[in-house]
């Protein structure tokens, strides 16, 4: 399991992406994702600060940063500006 703020727990073997919110195409996906009754809604009243994408096509937004759940998913997680 990982946690993804404020309690909340996701499955690790089930998480397929940890994105960011920002862009057109993932307020889409949020979108579709809440009219399909998939969107999951982790952040406790907080700003969105990434989506984590699971296998069987749920939608969760997190407060939590992308590399902060990158690094509990994988303790020897980086980053992206890592060399």
């Amino acid at each position: 399991m990982v946690n993804i703020g404020y309690g909340n727990l996701v499955t690790a073997s089930r998480v397929i992406a940890i994105i960011s919110p920002g862009s057109s195409p993932m307020r889409r996906l949020r979108e579709e994702a809440g009219k399909r009754g998939k969107l999951i809604d982790a952040t406790e009243g907080r700003r969105t600060r990434s989506i984590v994408v699971t296998d069987s096509d749920h939608v969760i937004l997190s407060a939590i940063t992308r590399e902060t759940i990158a690094a509990r998913l994988a303790p020897d997680f980086q980053g992206e500006d890592a060399e």
